[in-house]
């Protein structure tokens, strides 16, 4: 199974949200329709970044670490290589 660890951008407030999940287009349209505490204060998201993860465990260790990160280490990481968005030139945002 693949994991990916995620970073949503409030549209409202620009406050960021970092998460894990196997499906992160299906974990966006959830935080979207206020499946989640937190998010469903902040919405609506767009998915701004994703890295994939070689396993669970990876993943949660990379989503604890961004966790701790500051938002302009955030904003220079979703202009990196790792971001899977942009090799894809994928523009993914309130699909739901």
């Amino acid at each position: 199974m693949q994991y990916y660890v995620y970073i949503l951008e409030s549209i409202t407030s620009g406050v960021f949200y970092k998460g894990y999940t196997t499906n992160y287009i299906k974990r966006l349209r959830q935080h979207n329709n206020g499946d989640s505490t937190f998010t469903s204060q902040h919405g609506p998201w767009k998915l701004v970044y994703v890295e994939k993860c070689l396993d669970k465990s990876s993943a949660l260790k990379r989503e604890k670490s961004l966790k701790r990160s500051n938002k302009k280490y955030l904003q220079w990481l979703i202009k990196q290589q790792t971001n899977i968005l942009s090799s894809e030139n994928n523009n993914i945002s309130n699909e739901s």
